[in-house]
This record gives structure tokens, sequence and C-alpha cells, in this order.
């Protein structure tokens, strides 16, 4: 009997400590993490979008030519493919400084006349190039607000105009004018987000969106007769180049180190 109700004892003293040992302690979850984005880095691009043209224009008399001037103004529109690639520094925790280099290709193309003579065609603007600087400001973590500018390029193909009258009325057959570069500069702005934003998890994918527009020199159009010889006048063309264009970008670095500041 006495060694039973030590047993019984012992047994009723240790119950408490074994039940706090099988307890399971209760740790508070830690607190959520922010991703760490990092905006310094190589990128490329590429997309598509449309644009406009319009040009001034004069009707000027060349040497040996019949005397005519008049003012005009041209225009066309179109699409365009775009690719490029960059380098951007994010070198405070909101603002991101960058370079970049892209070319657009396709066709935007619309009129151009010489009135003194009563013909007309077409003109095209083919490719475009860009080499620029950007700067930008991050309204979140992953979306970059940014405006540009930098130098621009443009290659222009030659014209075939022919007469707006009846055959035998006018200037007897078609009239040409030759393909031309043009180099001048361009501003635009526009906005760059991960697509994380859309639900779309994909590290380094971004997309953006960005309008320009390009200001390019004046030249001097000769025109020549096809089977002829010049016609004795030119036309002055002066475009300026408006375009909108979205293209996906992936950044190399993405989620790459935190930046230290």
């Amino acid at each position: 009997m006495k060694k039973l109700l030590i047993a019984l004892t012992a047994a009723a003293m240790s119950g408490p400590a074994l039940a706090a040992d099988m307890a399971r302690p209760y740790t508070k979850a830690p607190a959520p993490v922010a991703p760490a984005y990092n905006w310094t880095g190589f990128y490329i691009f590429g997309g598509g979008g449309g644009g406009i043209w319009d040009a001034k224009s004069n009707l000027v008399t060349v040497p040996g030519g019949v005397a005519g001037s008049r003012d005009q103004k041209f225009g066309g529109d179109g699409w365009f493919g775009t690719v490029g690639l960059g380098y951007d520094w994010q070198f405070t925790p909101n603002w991101v400084a960058g370079v970049f280099a892209d070319g657009q290709f396709g066709e935007i193309k619309g009129s151009i006349s010489d009135p003194f003579n009563a013909v007309e065609g077409q003109e095209k603007l083919r490719t475009s190039y860009a080499a620029g600087v950007r700067l930008g400001y991050l309204v979140a973590p992953n979306v970059l607000s940014y405006v540009n500018g930098g130098y621009s390029g443009s290659q222009w193909s030659g014209a075939t105009l022919t007469s707006v009258f009846p055959p035998g009325v006018g200037v007897a057959g078609a009239v040409t004018t030759p393909s031309f570069h043009r180099n001048g500069w361009f501003v635009g702005g526009g906005v760059e987000n991960n697509l994380d934003i859309f639900g779309i998890n994909f590290p380094g994918l971004f997309m953006k969106t960005e309008y320009r527009t390009a200001f390019y020199d004046r030249t001097t159009l000769a025109e020549t007769i096809v089977g002829g010889g010049p016609l004795g006048q030119a036309i002055t063309f002066k475009p300026i180049v408006q375009t909108i264009s979205t293209s996906l970008v992936y950044r190399f670095n993405w989620g790459g180190p935190a930046v230290r500041y």
C-alpha cells in the first residue's frame, strides 16, 4: 500500500511537466518582406506602334528652271516595329537615369506634290533610329515614369510623281525625287512597369509605352523627268514625326541585390 501511494504521488507531480513538454510553444509569424527591386542594369526590348509625319514644304526654282514658289504642307501615317537596348542606373530610392539606342522599321507614308506642274506621288519614312538619355521617377517600386531625348536619324524613300491631269495634259511622263537621309533630334516620355502588376509572374519582364516627337533638318528634292532631264524645280521637305509604341522589355538584373545609397 505504501509503495502504491508513492507511485501515485510521483505520477501526479510529473504530469504537469510532461504536459508542458508536449505543448508546442507559440511563435508569432514573421512580417512579410517586401521584394527588393533593382533598376540598375542592362535591358533589351522589342515591340511596335504607329506614327504620323508632317512636312513643311516650298516649291523652289533650280538653275535653268521656270520660276515658281508655293508654301505647302504634306502628311502621312503608318505602322512600324521597334527594337533596342539600354542601361539604367538607380541612383536614389526613387530616381533612375539611363542611356539607350533603338531603331524603327516600317512604312509611314503620305503624299508629296508639285502644284506648279500638277504632279503628285507618295513619300515614305522607311527607317529611323535614335540614341539618347532618359530620366525617370519611380511612382511605385516597379513602375517608372520617365522623359527622354537625344539624336535621331531617318531614311526616306524616293517618290514618283505623276500628273493629276488626263494623259497629254500637263507634264509629259512621270517625275521622280531622290531618296534621302535626314538627321535631327527627339523628345518624348513614357511609362515602364513590371508585368507582375497584371498578375504575370515573370521576373525581369516589363512593358513600356512611349510617345516621341522627332524634328528633322530641311532638305531640297530636285525633280527629274523619267527618261528625260531635270525639270528645273525642286520640292523642299522639313519633316516632324510623332510616334507612339508599346514594347516588351527584359531586364537582366531584375531581382538582383538590393540597391544601397
